[in-house]
């Protein structure tokens, strides 16, 4: 048991990994197998995501599940090592769910199948990585890899929209996606040099510790003093821009919408579920941790931005006629609640922003998944076309409702925890930010009601007559996100037990949190 400990982490990248090498050896002719074998993939990694999310000891907190391999010696000192915290470890089940989940929708994929499902599965296995690796070298590498297959995944198996007033190709979201996200992974690098030339520095001239891209490793050279509170103050921006544009800050955000929309079924499933969370997690996993003077005076900006993300997200939706769209400028008002609890500094606050990450991430995913049926079945996201689906789409309706009604902050469901909790830090520590984020929510429910009604209520127009609901593999895939939101939104302590120990240890590095 032990041994499987040491190495759990670790296959939640061998798994996805591997199975795109062993696609690759697929003949492209044979779709079916490639999509089984696909499928048994995913559901392993998603049983191994489960496990390790049940081995992780709250009480004991910290890294656990560890493991190291040295990769470069000095004077770089670069190891591949991995381990879960009580903030990685419910993003790892994040993950593990919304691949499974993406992969079940995937199911309708038919030109070039491979190479989607090669794609896919790097990109994923980069995700993992990201929440997994306890190195700053590593961590930027499978950022990378997360980021890149995006790309090709829009470009070649995405759709473009035109409402007549303005077109968005296919190619336009993948193009605006790339040059947006590598901007903000330039910024990332700078700093991430930044700081080991500064721990070099520091080690050099006789401080206490060792010049390496180790995140612990550097964490005990930031409380020794090795990074000034004005290297602090100048670098703190760079991670938080450059990890905030991934996480749709306002105003480097237009990359989003863009990118969900053209982006098919499951990889807009991944992009809003799990992508957008690794520059949220980013941010709190380098720049706060090892810059935390730095943060705290940069709290502020972030709290504000977050705020304007929460209102100008929500605004923007409501005027909105594509499905994705509407969708694409909540996710940015519902990542706005995120950057807002992390910036209280508060255990309610912050605590609340890790649940959100992944309550948003499981909500956004079934939103993705039953636009996806619904534009399968119609051949449109035009919600001024559409109107009675109900009727015909009884069950695809009822679980888009339900995503909805998490959006909004509906008791029972996962977004109401979230919410409360970070309301709660906000109005503790910046109460008109918080009336503002509270003004926000409601605006969140006029869209969504609004939206209900338009498009699935109401008389049904003849020409849906012939429609049905999605196959049986969708709703299997849309049915388990559902699950999810209702169980975290009944019983979210075993979730918040472990976010908790997380937030804990982070707050522990802010003397005055």
């Amino acid at each position: 048991m032990d041994d499987f400990k040491s190495i759990a982490p670790f296959l939640t990248i061998l798994l996805p990994a591997g199975a795109g090498i062993l696609l690759v050896f697929f003949p492209r002719s044979q779709t079916t197998p490639i999509k089984v074998f696909a499928t048994l993939a995913a559901a392993l990694t998603l049983a191994l995501t489960i496990v390790i999310f049940s081995l992780y000891d709250y009480k004991e907190g910290g890294y656990q599940l560890t493991n190291s391999y040295r990769w470069l010696e000095e004077p770089l000192n670069i190891n591949f090592s991995f381990g879960i915290d009580g903030i990685s470890a419910p993003m790892v089940l994040l993950t593990g769910i919304v691949m499974f989940a993406g992969v079940l929708m995937s199911w309708n994929v038919e030109r070039r199948t491979k190479d989607f499902f090669v794609l896919f599965m790097f990109m994923v296995a980069g995700v993992f990585g990201v929440f997994v690796v306890r190195d700053l070298f590593f961590l930027f590498f499978f950022y990378e890899l997360a980021v890149l297959p995006m790309f090709p995944l829009i470009g070649v198996w995405g759709s473009s929209t035109d409402f007549g007033t303005f077109l968005r190709t296919k190619e336009y979201g993948a193009m605006k996606l790339t040059l947006y996200l590598v901007a903000g992974s330039v910024l990332v690098w700078i700093a991430i040099i930044a700081l080991y030339v500064a721990a070099s520095d520091f080690v050099a001239g006789g401080g206490v510790g060792e010049a390496t891209f180790s995140l612990e490793a550097l964490g005990v050279l930031s409380d020794n003093g090795a990074f000034s509170e004005n290297f602090q103050r100048l670098f703190f921006p760079f991670f938080m821009v450059g990890f905030g544009i991934l996480a749709g800050m306002w105003p480097f955000h237009t990359w989003s919408p863009d990118g969900h929309v053209a982006a098919p079924t499951a990889v807009s499933m991944v992009h809003a579920g799990v992508l957008m969370k690794l520059g949220a997690y980013g941010i709190i996993r380098v720049g706060m941790t090892l810059l935390p003077q730095g943060a705290e005076d940069w709290m502020p900006v972030l709290i504000a931005l977050g705020t304007v993300n929460i209102l100008y997200g929500a605004v923007s939706a409501m005027s909105q006629r594509d499905l994705k769209y509407v969708i694409g400028y909540s996710s940015i008002s519902h990542m706005g609640l995120v950057l807002i609890g992390i910036a209280t500094l508060h255990p309610l606050g912050v605590g609340g922003a890790v649940l959100q990450m992944f309550s948003h991430g499981i909500m956004t995913a079934l939103f993705f998944a039953t636009v996806g049926i619904i534009y399968e079945k119609t051949h449109t996201r035009d919600i001024t076309v559409l109107g009675g689906l109900a009727k015909r789409m009884g069950i695809t309706v009822s679980f888009f409702a339900v995503a909805g009604m998490a959006s909004l902050g509906l008791p029972g469901l996962s977004g109401f925890v979230a919410e409360i909790l970070i309301f709660i830090g906000v109005f503790k520590e910046y109460l008109p930010l918080g009336v503002l984020a509270v003004v926000g929510a409601a605006i969140t429910a006029v869209y969504i009601l609004r939206l209900l009604a338009r498009a699935f209520f109401g008389p049904l127009d003849p020409k849906w007559e012939h429609l049905s609901d999605g196959r049986p593999i969708e709703l299997g895939a849309a049915s388990m996100l559902v699950f999810v939101l209702v169980f975290v939104g009944i019983w979210p302590l075993p979730l918040m037990n472990v976010i908790n120990a997380g937030v804990s240890d982070l707050l522990a590095r802010f003397p005055g949190a």
